[in-house]
């Protein structure tokens, strides 16, 4: 991408590639914790779970209200984390820093801080008293 025009028409300025431009960081980041509202808290037992992808909220086995609620903590916490983070995750991005499979890594652990490096990220503790407060 190239910044402007000169007067004879001719695009001027350098070429941002498009791999660490802020284009690209909009465009990943944009609507994210909006997509976070496909998951929910799958009960594995009665005192953990995990986060799953729900495809057809119609078919879903478990409490479609309870889950819906988890749906709405965890996109809520999305929102409150990326707000949080935004900068430095933008700055990792353009960096190259962030590859796939790392990225619960870097927004669970590396940046936000709020995970155990012990723990699986996509595992949770139902029994948590943030889950309850819309904390996850």
């Amino acid at each position: 991408m190239r910044h402007s025009l000169d007067s004879k028409g001719q695009r001027k300025g350098r070429v941002i590639d498009y791999r660490v431009s802020e284009l690209r960081v909009v465009e990943l980041l944009d609507g994210l914790c909006e997509k976070m509202q496909d998951y929910t808290l799958e009960k594995v037992d009665s005192t953990g779970g995990r986060w799953i992808k729900v495809h057809d909220w119609d078919s879903l086995t478990t409490n479609r209200q309870e889950a819906r609620a988890y749906s709405k903590d965890i996109s809520s916490y999305c929102g409150r984390l990326l707000e949080e983070i935004e900068d430095e995750l933008a700055d990792l991005i353009k960096k190259g820093s962030v590859r796939t499979g790392n990225v619960s890594k870097v927004l669970c652990q590396d940046l936000g801080k709020h995970c155990n490096k012990a723990s699986d990220p996509h595992q949770v503790d139902v029994n948590d008293h943030r889950l309850s407060h819309g904390e996850l």
